[in-house]
């Protein structure tokens, strides 16, 4: 019977992401599937910030990598992990449905809220996009870097004694690990990372296989996607960049997508709400980029290019 190996990172996330993908894969077209585990660039330096080292590209170049060279037919990523730009021969073949794409706030303390935590509470982030929008809203906050899996980030919580972490709800729910949430945060509130909660199927230009993932994708989902990595690449955005974007499909087949680019310190926030057809999905986050950077987008992202390269 035939075989598709399919190509994913090795943390406990990932394989649960890639196997529940390998068996759509194997009941849609009738074959059989492995899980082929890569450790990437970004999971031997768990410990050094992304922004030090290469960004969110580093999750993916090596199972790209194998992807080309034959190694694996199919990979699975976190839509997320994704740059901009994919290396030549490779197509983003499908998409799933979106599972939840808010941010999660756990609390050391029971019943623990965002706007609930006490002044001065340390959190714990990782993320550019999450610290700039937290200070915005909680200036007080002590904001504590934190890369590292799932169960890393959760076990930190206690051994840095942080009040809480951020992590995404779509990691947490898959790992089954939703009782740990608190808080699932409103995109009105902390607006999530382009792709969050997202997954996407890559595989070679021009192979078969890339008609065939179709079955597993949803136009919806597609979408969405398209519009917020749009925003991001009008904005040339990287983890270095304090970026959202959240496209949601609204009445009459068409989507409303919410983009924003902050200050890290979060004293500045310029927006974008942009609506248009599914069909415009793309035109829309470009819109929606321009915009962001004519009103002062522009000027952060000149702040920032200069002090990581003074």
């Amino acid at each position: 019977m035939r075989r598709i190996r399919i190509a994913t990172r090795g943390s406990a996330l990932a394989l649960v992401q890639a196997g529940s993908i390998a068996r759509a894969v194997a009941e849609a077209l009738g074959c059989d599937t492995e899980l082929v585990p890569i450790v990437t660039s970004g999971d031997r330096l768990a410990d050094v910030p992304l922004a030090r080292i290469g960004g969110k590209g580093l999750f993916v170049k090596e199972i790209e990598e194998a992807l080309l060279d034959g190694r694996a037919d199919l990979a699975v990523h976190s839509a997320k992990d994704l740059p901009a730009a994919l290396p030549a021969g490779l197509v983003l073949a499908a998409f799933p449905p979106r599972a939840d794409p808010r941010d999660a706030l756990i609390g050391r303390e029971p019943g623990v809220q965002l706007r609930s935590l006490p002044r001065g509470a340390r959190v714990g982030t990782g993320s550019a996009r999450r610290g700039s929008q937290l200070l915005a809203l909680r200036p007080d906050l002590v904001l504590v870097p934190m890369r590292g899996n799932v169960d890393t980030r959760l076990r930190r919580l206690v051994e840095r004694e942080l009040d809480a972490i951020l992590l995404a709800c779509a990691g947490l729910d898959r790992l089954g690990r939703a009782d740990a949430i608190h808080e699932r945060i409103d995109p009105g509130v902390l607006l999530p990372a382009a792709g969050q909660g997202t997954l996407a199927l890559e595989t070679r230009a021009g192979d078969p296989l890339a008609g065939e993932l179709l079955v597993l994708d949803d136009r919806t989902a597609r979408a969405c996607l398209a519009a917020e990595r749009a925003f991001s690449s009008e904005l040339e955005g990287d983890c270095n960049v304090p970026l959202a974007a959240y496209a949601e499909p609204i009445a009459g087949d068409r989507l409303r997508l919410r983009a924003l680019v902050a200050s890290p310190d979060g004293r500045v926030l310029v927006r974008s709400e942009q609506e248009a057809p599914r069909s415009d999905a793309v035109e829309a986050g470009r819109s929606a980029g321009q915009h962001v950077l004519a009103n002062g987008g522009a000027a952060i992202l000149e702040r920032l290019r200069a002090e990581a390269n003074p």
